[in-house]
């Protein structure tokens, strides 16, 4: 878990500390089919998989599905490579729309599955605190993001935000938003630095679509600990290769 020097360790993967770490999205349709993604990931490209639960049919309305797809996905996976279960509402950009007793129930079967290592809890979910207390209470860390699909906040918001999740009880604190200019990437980036610079665990931002692409890269100047690359199907606008960002942020890392 979190340790006071600000680094999160699940299993073979320490976020916070040297390049940020590689999360790769499964967004397949099936259990099966999301095993099968798993398995053709190449040996080293994730240090991180998500498997975004929303994208399997039928997931919102059957929890069950959910619960099945987390313990064939981890059987699937490396033993060192920790699994991140993630169900994205529809307003925050999610494949299927689910309510707020819907949302809390599918993130309560994979706390359940005894197959995650992590769990992504929505800021805004009407349970966000009763669900961080539970996924802590079953040993698992939360991820508590907030994704801004239409803009990019002022950066005292974003960093008002980050605050939040934290005091929430985040392992990971995460934003994602829009920019419409640099000017917006340069606020993302502002706020990262000014959050990381002052917080004791984790942060992870990202501004989406090709504008955006600098952060997904640049993590490791700014203080963002993660980033999300693809290997198949994108689970969010501007996410690129992950082998080939991997590429980008060691070249980086090795200019530092």
């Amino acid at each position: 878990m979190t340790t006071n020097d600000g680094r999160l360790r699940l299993r073979g993967t320490t976020l916070g500390s040297g390049v940020p770490k590689v999360c790769v999205p499964v967004v397949a349709a099936t259990p099966d089919a999301a095993v099968a993604d798993v398995r053709a990931l190449p040996t080293g490209v994730a240090d991180v998989v998500e498997l975004r639960l929303d994208h399997l049919v039928g997931a919102a309305g059957d929890p069950a599905v959910a619960r099945h797809a987390v313990r064939a996905v981890r059987a699937a996976l490396p033993p060192d490579v920790p699994l991140l279960a993630t169900f994205r509402s529809a307003r925050e950009g999610g494949a299927q729309p689910a309510d707020d007793d819907a949302y809390a129930a599918v993130v309560r079967a994979a706390l359940a599955a005894d197959g995650a290592d992590a769990v992504d809890v929505e800021l805004a979910a009407l349970d966000a605190a009763a669900l961080v207390a539970d996924a802590h209470g079953a040993g698992l860390a939360v991820v508590v993001s907030q994704h801004d699909f239409a803009a990019t906040p002022p950066a005292d918001d974003l960093v008002a935000t980050l605050r939040r999740q934290r005091d929430l009880g985040a392992d990971v604190c995460k934003i994602a938003v829009t920019p419409h200019d640099a000017e917006d990437v340069l606020t993302l980036l502002t706020a990262t630095r000014s959050f990381s610079r002052d917080t004791d665990r984790p942060v992870v931002t990202i501004a989406m679509g090709g504008l955006g692409v600098v952060t997904r890269v640049a993590g490791e100047v700014f203080g963002s600990a993660m980033t999300f690359g693809t290997v198949g199907a994108a689970s969010a606008p501007g996410q690129v290769d992950a082998v080939r960002l991997r590429a980008a942020m060691g070249l980086l890392h090795d200019a530092l």
